[in-house]
């Protein structure tokens, strides 16, 4: 199968295209199509400031990407939990604690009482101090 000839606008217009990799990411996060880039360069030609915008936004954003990064986590930490209620922070930290203390329990009960150093369970004393025994 033959190739078609391209149109010699055509031509030069992929050619700015491959010199200019920025044209190509903005058709791929869909700001644009070919066709309208197409006629933009075409009426507008390679030296209209549109294009150069092209590289400028690019940078923009990574530069926000960066100042982002560098925010300090403190802040972000203070501003969300400025946003938290605190009734239902406790709510959250009560069902977390009852949760670890379930884990716990279920730890103690594989473990067994031959885990504990002898000298933690002389020091705990009986575990019900009022006990009493029948004669």
């Amino acid at each position: 199968m033959g190739q078609k000839k391209l149109h010699p606008s055509v031509v030069e217009f992929k050619e700015f295209v491959r010199n200019n990799p920025k044209i190509i990411q903005e058709v791929r996060k869909g700001n644009a199509t070919w066709q309208e880039l197409y006629e933009d360069w075409y009426l507008l030609g390679e030296d209209d400031e549109r294009w150069e915008k092209l590289g400028q936004q690019k940078e923009a954003v990574e530069e926000t990407m960066e100042d982002d990064k560098k925010t300090d986590w403190m802040s972000t930490l203070t501003g969300m939990l400025k946003k938290m209620d605190p009734n239902q922070m406790q709510h959250h930290i009560n069902n977390l604690s009852q949760a670890i203390g379930a884990i716990q329990g279920l730890l103690t009960q594989f473990q067994g009482t031959t885990s504990q150093p002898p000298q933690t369970r002389e020091l705990e004393g009986p575990k019900n101090p009022f006990s009493f025994r029948k004669d």
